[in-house]
């Protein structure tokens, strides 16, 4: 029956219809949590940066704000980024946060710098299903967005729209990237929560996003727990 309901909802916003619960169809969400007045963050910032143009990989770094008192005030960095990433911890039982870190698929929580376990993160979660079928859609600045359960899905997700900029290069003044000019990608403006979402009928949305930003929509299981699927407009 979803999937009756998934071909009439996609047929009629236009969009292609997803046929089958396959594994890995969404791109592997991958959280880099770093800071410009951390000295350990760039490798991991160069790490992120390199997954530009993979299908399978949709990359996004999330500046925090709690290094600023060290000398430098990231010029991305936003307390709330900083509340998503306590919110992994308390979700995942841990006692503190840092940076650099990667948070892939909303489960694994990495050291940023680690390549190696990042990419083995990634393979792992290919290979798993994806229980959700996510299509998006932009007409000048309106982003539609369809979401509908292909399998067993919580009673509860959160449906959130993230817009990235794709790069920007700051010259750091002081702190412990002092003089360093460093090129950041996949920069994460705004994190915005669409709406809940309980999986028995399509979830559609149409919101107005202005602006030159690429569009991300993430579902997720609450906690920030597991993401469900994710899909981007470039």
């Amino acid at each position: 029956m979803r999937h009756l309901l998934l071909i009439a909802s996609c047929l009629h916003l236009g969009f292609a219809v997803p046929t089958a619960l396959v594994a890995g169809e969404s791109p592997v969400v991958v959280e880099l949590y770093t800071s410009q007045g951390c000295s350990s963050c760039p490798p991991a910032d160069a790490l992120l940066k390199s997954m530009a143009g993979r299908n399978d990989v949709l990359p996004l770094a999330l500046h925090v704000d709690y290094w600023d008192y060290i000398g430098w005030k990231d010029t991305f960095g936003q307390p709330e980024f900083a509340a998503r990433q306590r919110a992994y911890a308390h979700h995942a039982g841990a006692r503190m946060v840092y940076t650099p870190q990667m948070i892939v698929g909303g489960m694994d929580h990495l050291v940023g710098t680690r390549s190696a376990m990042v990419d083995k993160a990634i393979k792992r979660l290919r290979s798993v299903p994806d229980p959700v079928a996510l299509v998006l859609d932009r007409v000048g600045t309106k982003v539609t967005l369809n979401a509908t359960a292909l399998g067993e899905v919580p009673d509860r997700m959160m449906v959130q729209l993230v817009r990235v900029s794709p790069a920007e290069t700051v010259d750091i003044h002081r702190g412990e990237n002092a003089g360093r000019s460093i090129t950041y990608s996949h920069i994460v403006r705004d994190w915005i929560h669409v709406g809940d979402w309980d999986g028995r009928r399509p979830f559609t949305r149409h919101i107005q996003v202005p602006g030159p930003d690429q569009v991300v929509v993430i579902v997720q299981e609450p906690g920030p727990g597991r993401i469900l699927a994710a899909a981007v407009l470039r």
